[in-house]
């Protein structure tokens, strides 16, 4: 009962620092800066000097797998730009997962403007991948000398440019690379881009009319789920968008847990049902938050951007806050039932020591235990005494892991940890007349 005992505090106590999430982050990535050269071509058409291809990647936790991006009636899908998104208009795609792997040679394709699941190009005996750029390791096939030079034939290619605000130039590393077979997403489909009689795009990703937005709460694209080229850090392309205005967008995912189970993140929580999770990632550009980085405060956050120290306030004190157990502890701001002791029930310890009488009959006080959860020193200060006081701690298991006897003018004393195993203790102090006893956490 003991072990049991051990095992469920600890979950509780550990269950605040640790986060399930599927959906970690959101990357925007810049993936080229057209220069003059690309805009001389016309057999792509419209594409003006100085526009940025950006690249959205959605950051899952290992073993998730991306299966939907979508718009519904309580949250929009959105992509807009203060100018016109490029789209080639001989070769472009609504999807990137359309794509020939030969078209990417020809004058401006490789820039176009397009959503997908993580899926890029193909050819008969490969299917490619984005990744970010400073991931991939297999070299490019894009850009100058793989480039036909479009309309002008420049002979040293277009998509070329090699401006630094880019990072790695697409020439070096194109950011798409093959997969595991076994991984390779099946069962696509889609709705709510494409006419769905004549097939036709005049969506933002379509090349039939110039656009600055796409909004829609019907329209999606799906498959069978997709983890990223790299499994361990499995980031998902879901977008590439060229404009030479400024970028903003929400987007809606589905994703499939470890487990097999569906999990749904939005980007707007003015509407949240019970199967979805907001995300502030989610929408382009966000806030940044900033939070308190240290788990031993109450004040701790796992979902922040950047740690600010001055934000941790406030300790966390684990104790029983039911006033009818006789171990309430008033001092405590983090509860747990499991620790709470009534007459014939104290989870297998002994009642005797945790709950030895009302605090108006003790002689003695543990006014403070600090820090709590400690880790290398734990500080004991107690009231003022009169004569020796013996000091035991308590493992979970009942076992006396450390002893000692204060003398009668010692009110404070430093207990050193680093022998001590992580988890839940007992530190009971007593005298001829009084006991007292109190629970801390070595983590």
């Amino acid at each position: 009962m003991l072990k049991i005992f051990k095992y469920i505090v600890l979950l509780i106590l550990f269950l605040p620092f640790f986060s399930f999430a599927q959906m970690e982050k959101v990357i925007v990535e810049k993936y080229y800066i057209s220069d003059a050269n690309d805009a001389t071509d016309t057999t792509g058409g419209r594409l003006k000097s100085g526009s940025t291809t950006y690249r959205i990647y959605i950051d899952l936790a290992k073993g998730s797998k991306l299966t939907k991006i979508y718009g519904d009636v309580n949250h929009a899908l959105k992509f807009a730009s203060t100018d016109t998104f490029f789209n080639n208009i001989a070769d472009g795609q609504t999807f990137g997962k359309d794509f020939p792997k030969n078209r990417y040679s020809e004058n401006t394709v490789a820039l176009d403007s397009w959503i997908t699941l993580g899926q890029t190009t193909r050819n008969s005996t490969k299917t490619y991948f984005g990744v970010l750029k400073d991931q991939d390791d297999d070299g490019s096939f894009v850009g100058g000398l793989n480039n036909d030079g479009g309309s002008a034939i420049i002979v040293s290619g277009l998509i070329s440019n090699t401006d630094p605000l880019a990072g790695v130039p697409v020439t070096t590393k194109d950011g798409m690379d093959t997969i595991d077979i076994a991984n390779l997403p099946a069962s696509w489909g889609d709705y709510g881009f494409k006419d769905p009689v004549f097939l036709t795009d005049s969506t933002i990703f379509g090349s039939i009319f110039p656009g600055t937005t796409f909004i829609s709460n019907d329209a999606g694209l799906q498959n069978s789920g997709v983890m990223g080229v790299n499994p361990d850090s499995n980031q998902i392309l879901v977008a590439q968008l060229t404009t030479v205005g400024d970028l903003t967008f929400e987007i809606n995912i589905e994703v499939l847990d470890s487990t097999g189970a569906t999990v749904k993140y939005v980007a707007n929580d003015s509407i949240l049902l019970a199967d979805e999770n907001y995300s502030r990632y989610l929408t382009y550009p966000y806030t940044a938050v900033c939070g308190c980085p240290d788990a031993h405060y109450i004040d701790y956050l796992e979902d922040r951007d950047c740690d600010d120290m001055n934000l941790c306030q406030t300790l966390v004190v684990f104790g029983c806050l039911d006033s009818t157990a006789c171990n309430y502890n008033p001092d405590a701001n983090f509860n747990i039932t499991e620790l709470c002791c009534y007459p014939g029930y104290c989870a297998d310890r002994n009642i005797a020591e945790v709950c030895p009488g009302s605090s108006s009959n003790r002689s003695i006080e543990i006014e403070s235990l600090f820090p709590n959860p400690a880790n290398e020193m734990l500080s004991i200060k107690v009231s003022k005494h009169s004569e020796e006081l013996n000091l035991i701690i308590y493992n979970s298991y009942g076992i006396i892991v450390y002893n000692e006897v204060l003398a009668a003018d010692i009110l404070e004393r430093q207990i050193e940890l680093s022998k001590f195993e992580n988890g839940l203790f007992i530190i009971h102090l007593s005298n001829t007349i009084s006991s007292v006893s109190k629970t801390f956490l070595k983590n």
